[in-house]
Formats: C-alpha cells, sequence, structure tokens
C-alpha cells in the first residue's frame, strides 16, 4: 500500500459489523479481523480511534413493545457497545498493539475535557483508542457521536465502515461507471436521500469541514484500502 491520505482519523463501526450477521451477540471471527484490519491501518502511521456503536440499540424499540420499559431497552443497548468494545479491545491486544476503551458519550464538562486529553495521550503513545459510542438516544446517534469526537481531538477525516458491499452512488452493481472516491457534497447528499449519516451528523461535518467516506468494511484489508486511496468509497463533504 502507498502512504495513508490522513495521518488521525475516527472510523465509526455499527456493533451490527460485530455481530457477523447473528441477530444478538458477537461473531469473534469478524471481530479478529476488524482488528486486524485497525492494526494495519496503524501500521501505515495513522493514528486511529475508533467509535464502537451497540448494534442492539434498535433491540431497544423492540423489547419495549414488548412490555419493557424503553430505559431498559437503552440501557441493553449501552450494555452491548460496552461489550463490543472490550471484545474488540482483547482482540486488538492479543497482537501486542495496545488499545484503551474511553467513553464516547455526552457527559458533564469535565468528564468531556478528560476524554478528549486522554484521547490525545494515547493516540500519541501508538494506542488505538476505542469509543463506545452507543447512547440509545435517537437524537445523538454513534453517527453523531463519530463527527464529534473526530473533531475534538483533530481528526482528517471520519470513515463509516457499513457491511454492504459498495456504497451508495459508488456502489458498481447500481452505478456500474462509478469511481473510486466517489464525492458527494452535502446537498446532493441530503437531496439524493442518501443515507449515509444522520442530518445531526452531516451539519457537524459540514460546519467543521470534516469530510465523512463512507466504505464497506465486509472485505479484509478494506480500512488500509480507504486510508490510501486505493479502496471503494463515497466522499461526502460540504
Amino acid at each position: 500500500m502507498g502512504e495513508p491520505l490522513y495521518r488521525r482519523v475516527v472510523i465509526k463501526v455499527s456493533g451490527e459489523s460485530f455481530a457477523g450477521g447473528q441477530s444478538f451477540g458477537i461473531d469473534q471471527p469478524t471481530i479478529d479481523r476488524i482488528a486486524g484490519d485497525l492494526i494495519a491501518a496503524q501500521k501505515l502511521g495513522v493514528e486511529v480511534a475508533v467509535v464502537v456503536g451497540g448494534g442492539n440499540i434498535f433491540r431497544g424499540v423492540e423489547v419495549s413493545s414488548r412490555g419493557v420499559s424503553r430505559p431498559t431497552g437503552d440501557t441493553m443497548g449501552m450494555l452491548a457497545t460496552v461489550m463490543n468494545c472490550l471484545a474488540l479491545e482483547a482482540a486488538i491486544e492479543r497482537h501486542a498493539v495496545p488499545a484503551r476503551t474511553l467513553s464516547a458519550m455526552v457527559m458533564p464538562q469535565v468528564c468531556e475535557l478528560f476524554t478528549r486529553a486522554a484521547a490525545h495521550k494515547y493516540l500519541s503513545e501508538g494506542r488505538i483508542v476505542l469509543l463506545a459510542g452507543g447512547t440509545g438516544n435517537p437524537y445523538f446517534t454513534t453517527d453523531t457521536t463519530a463527527v464529534l469526537r473526530a473533531a475534538e481531538i483533530g481528526a482528517s477525516a471520519v470513515l463509516k465502515a457499513t457491511n454492504v458491499d459498495g456504497v451508495y452512488s459508488a456502489d458498481p452493481k447500481k452505478d456500474p461507471k462509478a469511481t473510486r472516491f466517489e464525492r458527494l457534497s452535502h446537498s446532493q447528499a441530503v437531496e439524493g436521500n442518501y443515507k449515509v449519516m444522520d442530518a445531526t451528523a452531516f451539519a457537524l461535518a459540514r460546519e467543521t469541514s470534516l469530510p465523512i467516506i463512507v466504505f464497506s468494511i465486509a472485505e479484509p484489508g478494506s480500512i488500509g484500502a480507504i486510508l490510501t486511496g486505493t479502496g471503494r468509497g463515497t466522499i461526502v463533504a460540504g
């Protein structure tokens, strides 16, 4: 691979990616592969932070529909986020690469400042920083968390990993002429109804001039390919 296009990135990975097609729980081989891809990205000289989703926060709605309170369902989602982070941290450290899990949730100011300072410190030490991002809050999603944290720690880009093979308008099955890193403006993404990220994440990215690069995490090595400009993805910029 060539030189990386970015030196510090935040990668948003949903909990569904960790499930490996299962309805509940985690799929260890999938987590091991994602951990290997993150380590390979770090070896390119990139400082890597990962915002991890719970993957079953939406199940909180399902649980609520069966008579359990919504707060209980949301708590289940946040617990799943912690489980996913710790599983990924363990998988990374099995390769003798240090990782550290921090909270990405909105907290009082003193905690926000601590998280930001700690992320800087751990990234500069060569750790992969994992941010537990599942909030259970439909108005502050993991997408929003990823862009907010990226802006706070001075990342150059937000990478949104998806499970699909091909991404949005850069999907070769939908558009055979799509090139690598097809570029969409914020207005095009909104008007074309591309489900790239939620509206708040879009607005934050536009205000902070952060590009969002959406790509498929389904193939091994996809993170490194995106970071070096050889992978297929969609750039959304303001």
